[in-house]
């Protein structure tokens, strides 16, 4: 087909235009740097941070410090009052809204410059797969991307939706009559019934493509199997890519084989409302190519010196791998020194290619155990494959007011099935985490810290604490770690035996 055609050929050349940048990192981000210093030093941010008197990143530490959501909310408030010149030159097109767990709804500009970026970087990602696969059959198809509605609001002058919603509006032409739900259905605010409404519209489709945050598309996956009686490779017999982000998926993956009856390609992407940093440009590894000249300027602090209150700053010119970092932007978007929240660590630096972690707030460390994410992921990634068993969600909290007793990290699990036990998964994923961890190991042999107990959440049960939250679907999502019981402790009221 002619489409398939000049599909390759964009491909091929794309990957030549990204290879340029990824095997030259330095100065591809001095070139970032430079052009964002200057298309800003006349806002008001550059004016009040001597943006005029920046000339390299030790001039730009030294006027600008870090910064989280708060440390714009002043900067904010006047975008929101119709000035112009602020954090970017002129206005920005769109705030993206965001839940902050400190700050409550965060407003993310998005500029004319910056929205390009965003809109690229995942078609970018599609391209690369098809120059290594030469897979373009899936362009005849229909695909789906769950997501929040695309009805935007007004904040002040500025036009305000999620990420997802405002990305709707900017759909190419060209693959508007292969996309699915309707506008309509994608509008829809209430999450069971868009999922039920999109089941409706697509379950006698050719879906080719599907994406979303994994626990929604899994959600969609449960209802149409339970609809068809059929696995999904039988009801979308072409689908062949799903594109994903947000969370890691490996946690998932055995869970979306069973459902789907056979292994699908999958892209992951790591976008954010702050910037699109990075994406899967591979299908050989899973690690994920940080995205150097997109109009982010990144640095890194390393966890320990973070954690320390040792903000040492530091380019990709000087980090390295196997480092767990803090990932701090400045875009084209108006954000300065911002902190993500998120940690990230290198695996190659030719090019340039990173894992995501987890986030600087989602640890376990009540007693110094410094448990991250990726720890709870790897552990219990290994111990379903030994034991062959599939589970719908999980999260992770310290118990530390116990009686008669040693203190231990609590596990909510949600299994696909009620042929689990418990006995012999808590003692695998213990041995695991102490393989994942040395701190945690040392705790464990000096009897700080007892064994990890499991509670069994009830099925639908993660599900339904979202819904009490009143955050089932779109972009939310169940933390993994937390260091407190917030969550843990509402959990207690959804698992299989209540005590």
């Amino acid at each position: 087909m002619f489409k398939q055609f000049v599909a390759k050929a964009i491909a091929a050349r794309r990957k030549k235009s990204i290879d340029k940048w990824s095997l030259n990192p330095i100065l591809t981000q001095q070139k970032v740097f430079k052009k964002l210093i200057t298309s800003a030093s006349k806002t008001k941010f550059g004016l009040d941070h001597n943006f005029n008197k920046i000339k390299n990143h030790k001039d730009y530490v030294k006027n600008i410090p870090i910064r989280d959501y708060e440390g714009f909310k002043s900067y904010i408030e006047l975008i929101k009052n119709g000035e112009k010149n602020i954090l970017w030159k002129g206005a920005p097109i769109y705030f993206a809204i965001t839940s902050g767990t400190t700050s409550g709804t965060k407003y993310i500009p998005i500029t004319k410059e910056s929205l390009p970026e965003h809109l690229n970087a995942s078609k970018n990602a599609i391209f690369l797969y098809i120059n290594e696969t030469g897979n373009t059959s899936f362009l005849s198809g229909k695909f789906i991307f769950l997501q929040g509605s695309p009805i935007l609001g007004l904040e002040g002058v500025i036009k305000t939706g999620r990420l997802s919603g405002i990305s709707a509006h900017h759909i190419p032409n060209y693959l508007q009559s292969n996309r699915l739900p309707s506008w309509e259905t994608n509008c829809i605010e209430d999450w069971e019934k868009k999922v039920d409404k999109i089941i409706e519209e697509t379950i006698d489709q050719d879906m080719t493509i599907i994406g979303g945050i994994p626990s929604w598309v899994q959600m969609y996956f449960e209802k149409i199997t339970k609809l068809k009686n059929k696995k999904i490779g039988d009801v979308f017999k072409n689908l062949n890519l799903f594109i994903y982000g947000g969370v890691n998926f490996e946690p998932y993956k055995k869970k979306f084989t069973d459902l789907i009856g056979r292994n699908v390609d999958s892209i992951e992407l790591y976008p954010a409302s702050e910037g699109f940093f990075a994406y899967q440009n591979t299908q050989k590894s899973k690690d994920l190519l940080l995205l150097l000249d997109s109009g982010i300027f990144y640095e890194f602090i390393s966890v320990d010196d973070f954690n320390s209150n040792n903000h040492k700053r530091i380019t990709v010119e000087e980090v390295v791998t196997d480092v767990n970092y803090v990932l701090i932007i400045s875009t084209n978007a108006g954000l300065w020194a911002y902190n993500t929240g998120d940690t990230i660590t290198f695996t190659s630096l030719t090019p340039h290619k990173i894992l995501v972690t987890g986030r600087i707030k989602h640890f376990i460390s009540a007693f110094g155990e410094h448990v991250i994410v990726k720890n709870v992921e790897n552990a219990i990634q290994e111990v379903c494959n030994e034991l062959n068993i599939l589970i719908t969600e999980f999260t992770v909290a310290p118990q530390v007011n116990t009686t008669n007793e040693l203190p231990y990290h609590e596990w909510f699990i949600e299994p696909s099935s009620n042929k689990i036990d418990t006995n012999e998964l808590s003692s695998l994923l213990d041995a695991a985490m102490q393989k994942q961890n040395k701190y945690y190991l040392d705790l464990i042999q000096g009897k700080i810290l007892q064994p990890l107990k499991i509670k069994l959440i009830k099925k639908g049960g993660f599900n339904d604490y979202m819904r009490s939250q009143n955050k089932l679907g779109g972009q939310f999502k169940i933390p993994k770690l937390a260091n407190d019981r917030k969550i843990a402790d509402v959990l207690l009221g959804f698992t299989q035996t209540k005590d």
